[in-house]
């Protein structure tokens, strides 16, 4: 199984465009949104999230590009964790493929109908299927899924619909064994994770805050309004961490200081036994 990380950054990316602060204006190497792409062969390829970056992120990896023939591309499909616009904003620009599955929780799938109707748009392109995220089998990959948080967007506040907002995908290579987690946005350390994680090779946490009150610090943000963003910060998972698996956090905010590779909060991640991938790592298992 190939797994390769298309984008590692919390919605805006990193630097952010209208942000000022320290680590924008930084050296600190840049990062589109949060997007990964997972394989079990090399050729047919399925997204986890499709961020605003993903044209891009496509182009920038050869493994995505379009080909052989002038219509033929190596997607297959699209497994949303949430319905948060930085993981769903790329289906509009993905409208071109031809149609796609897209599996994503019940409340997922009525808000992107309801109130971000990203289906209703892209079905006028022809060929989409929307499908409620379940344990399936896709092309030598064997997907599991986790609810991990009912936080809804805030564009569907409004909504009536109650229930699992936010899944984590467990994917095992059914030839391989190898088995990969992607669970990029975690309200808590959710019951049942441990199992879940048992036996992964590679495991991507959510990483967007590195401590509680990071925004209020860094961008004199309402510090009481972060823990309603659903996130576990960093420090509330590191210690949670065992041995066994490759820990590595994505999902990072532009505000968070282990985005500076010179940081000693970078170096605490390093030291508690987890990396900081950058945009482009590829992953084999």
């Amino acid at each position: 199984m190939r797994v390769i990380l298309l984008g590692t950054a919390a919605g805006g990316g990193f630097p952010q465009w209208n942000c000022a602060c320290a680590l924008c204006v930084s050296d600190a190497p840049p990062r589109t949104q949060d997007c990964v792409a997972v394989s079990a062969d090399g050729e047919g390829w399925y997204l986890l999230n499709v961020s605003p970056d993903i044209r891009a992120q496509i182009l920038a990896t050869q493994a995505l590009r379009a080909g052989p023939g002038p219509r033929e591309i190596p997607l297959r499909g699209v497994l949303l964790t949430d319905a948060e616009l930085d993981h769903s904003l790329g289906l509009l620009l993905l409208r071109e493929a031809g149609g796609l599955p897209v599996w994503a929780p019940d409340a997922v799938l009525g808000a992107l109908s309801e109130h971000f109707p990203a289906r209703s748009i892209i079905d006028g392109y022809g060929g989409w299927e929307w499908l409620p995220s379940s344990d399936v089998s896709i092309d030598g990959l064997r997907v599991s899924v986790l609810p991990v948080s009912d936080k809804r967007p805030k564009y569907a506040r409004s909504s009536t619909e109650d229930g699992h907002w936010v899944v984590a995908y467990r994917i095992e290579d059914v030839e391989t064994g190898g088995v990969f987690v992607y669970a990029p946005c975690l309200k808590s350390w959710p019951d049942g994770f441990d199992d879940f994680t048992r036996d992964a090779g590679l495991v991507l946490l959510d990483g967007t805050f590195y401590a509680p009150d990071e925004m209020s610090g860094a961008t004199a943000a309402d510090a009481g309004a972060q823990p309603a963003m659903g996130h576990l910060p960093i420090t509330g998972s590191l210690a949670k961490l065992r041995p066994g698996p490759r820990w590595a956090y994505t999902h990072l905010n532009n505000t968070n200081p282990v985005i500076d590779p010179a940081s000693p909060e970078h170096a605490a991640v390093l030291d508690g036994g987890a990396s900081l991938p950058l945009d482009g790592t590829e992953y084999r298992l």
